[in-house]
């Protein structure tokens, strides 16, 4: 996750993910174990990943809500939430 956010390229040595997101938006490639196929595949990063930092080619979009700002979500669904129970408590609705 954190290298998709990043904009970093990910190469996942394993033949499955808990975050099939980050392969879905092309940011991590499965590569299992095979010795050959991670070198291929580090070989490649190497080439490609130098274009990217220098804007030869447009960084990768992170998925939605990957955008750095969930404690400013969380925190507004915490204030909404205890201006809700305030006013509640003053009209005396709601649970207490």
């Amino acid at each position: 996750e954190e290298t998709t956010a990043l904009g970093i390229p990910c190469l996942t040595l394993r033949e499955n993910t808990e975050r099939p997101v980050t392969i879905e938006m092309g940011t991590n490639r499965l590569v299992g174990s095979n010795a050959g196929t991670i070198v291929q595949a580090y070989r490649e990063v190497l080439e490609d990943f130098p274009l990217r930092k220098a804007g030869g080619e447009e960084k990768k979009p992170v998925p939605p809500k990957w955008d750095g700002r969930a404690s400013e979500r969380i925190w507004r669904i915490l204030q909404t939430d205890f201006d809700l129970r305030v006013m509640n408590r003053k009209t005396g609705s709601g649970r207490h």
